[in-house]
């Protein structure tokens, strides 16, 4: 106890050193865990994880441990805090929680209320959780801490408690601020800690709106309702953030969690999120029958990177539903039309035909005729229909019937993910035309017999 009473001390003093001058770098160097380093401006802001949630097992991780700006993520610590008031009886559901004028200040996404209202705590939960209300975020940190910058010392301090070593708090609701810092791998272990800690309060994640005062207010997080065993966390935007995400579902009694920072759009953000869990999800089945194999060699789906096309109007959690971007910082290679990088589940191989293309109709006909020469697969791509699943099947055919043009393409369904896979390879044959494809930097993957 004396230890975390002198480390809170450490902590309160160094937010306020921090908070009359930014410049306090030497108190914040006495604080390993509050010395973090800047964000580089030039790397890409794209960071993901996937974690077992029953396990803590890291499935994949990309750029997990680099800093990057949390945004609204960060009302998931501030809502740990208020369950864990509320845990141990120093906060009741009913209790009031008065708006102050700095809190009336914030910018949106906010409930708007003045200065001198208030609503209870359970309000302000189902505000936090689905509205992402800046407002009551301050307020909420005011009722718990005193104000803001200690409840902040309180949230790094629990954070590191946690194992989150990479994370520091400077704010309650992860409104722009250039000191506040978090990664993909510690945003995966606070929404695993909220849900193994306090699973009778982790429902208000799943719930798509609440009303507020005959008002309803819905909820940022697209997936909920639109992907199958979705039932939380939080989503985030700032500018400087791009879209974040922290998702979590369960199928087949397996829970998963992934979290994606730094995309160009919401909607780039939750395929990216949706690709990740069903492809983990796809893994864990597989590795329940005795394969050996990750996400990174099933995931078929480019990272979402570029430009913010048009930033949202809200700081905090904003929305672009139905916004498709072409990314400018990054043109497609000539092979490609500028669409396969606007849908999610569009196809890696359309654009020009290469040489590999069968010249005459003979060669289906030979291809009728064969029989498979061996028991090996090399799968080509997974897709959210049998129709893009057959589609690719066919490119694949077309740009590389050398190496194709006689194996037997089919699709497959497994946990909501359509597998087109060519059957009837040699071990030699396989892994042969698998190399073709990766060397036109197409995704591939042999699958041995089994």
């Amino acid at each position: 106890m004396f230890e975390r009473a002198r480390r809170l001390f450490l902590a309160l003093g160094a937010a306020a050193l921090t908070a009359v001058s930014p410049l306090a770098t030497s108190a914040q160097a006495q604080i390993p865990y509050l010395s973090m380093p800047s964000l580089p401006t030039t790397a890409p802001k794209y960071a993901a994880i996937v974690v077992d949630a029953k396990t803590g097992e890291v499935l994949y991780a990309k750029r997990a441990d680099s800093p990057r700006y949390p945004a609204s993520i960060t009302k998931i610590m501030t809502l740990y805090l208020a369950f864990e008031a509320l845990g141990s009886g120093r906060l009741q559901p009913d209790d009031r929680i008065m708006i102050s004028p700095r809190a009336a200040a914030q910018a949106p996404t906010k409930l708007g209320l003045a200065a001198g209202e208030s609503l209870t705590v359970q309000e302000a939960m189902q505000a936090l959780a689905i509205k992402s209300a800046n407002d009551v975020a301050v307020a909420m940190a005011e009722k718990l801490g005193g104000s803001e910058a200690r409840f902040a010392a309180m949230m790094t301090l629990r954070a590191q408690e946690l194992g989150m070593a990479n994370t520091r708090f400077v704010n309650a609701s992860g409104l722009p601020d250039s000191r506040q810092v978090s990664t993909a791998r510690d945003l995966g272990i606070l929404s695993r800690a909220v849900m193994r800690d306090y699973p009778q309060y982790y429902r208000l994640f799943s719930q798509q709106q609440f009303t507020f005062r005959g008002t309803p207010m819905r909820n940022h997080n697209g997936l909920l309702g639109a992907m199958p065993g979705v039932d939380g966390l939080k989503t985030g935007y700032t500018n400087a953030s791009g879209y974040n995400i922290a998702i979590s579902a369960v199928r087949d009694n397996r829970r998963l969690i992934a979290v994606v920072l730094g995309a160009p759009s919401t909607a780039k953000r939750n395929n990216n999120a949706e690709d990740l869990l069903l492809t983990g999800f796809d893994v864990m089945n597989r590795r329940a029958r005795g394969e050996k194999i990750t996400i990174a060699q099933n995931l078929f789906e480019p990272e979402p990177i570029g430009p913010i096309e048009r930033p949202s109007i809200e700081q905090g959690d904003g929305e672009q539903d139905g916004l498709r971007i072409v990314l400018a910082s990054a043109p497609p290679p000539p092979t490609f039309s500028s669409n396969d990088f606007v849908s999610p589940t569009r196809n890696l191989l359309r654009g020009p035909q290469s040489a590999d293309k069968p010249k005459t109709e003979s060669k289906k006909a030979e291809k009728e005729e064969r029989k498979p020469a061996g028991k090996w697969v090399v799968q080509v791509g997974a897709f959210k229909s049998k129709s893009l699943a057959k589609e690719q099947l066919t490119l694949v055919e077309q740009r590389f019937g050398k190496h194709f043009g006689k194996a037997d393409g089919a699709t497959d369904s497994v946990g909501g993910t359509y597998r087109a896979r060519f059957k009837g390879f040699t071990e030699a044959s396989a892994k042969d035309a698998c190399g073709a494809l990766k060397a036109k930097k197409v995704p591939c993957m042999v699958v041995k017999p089994g």
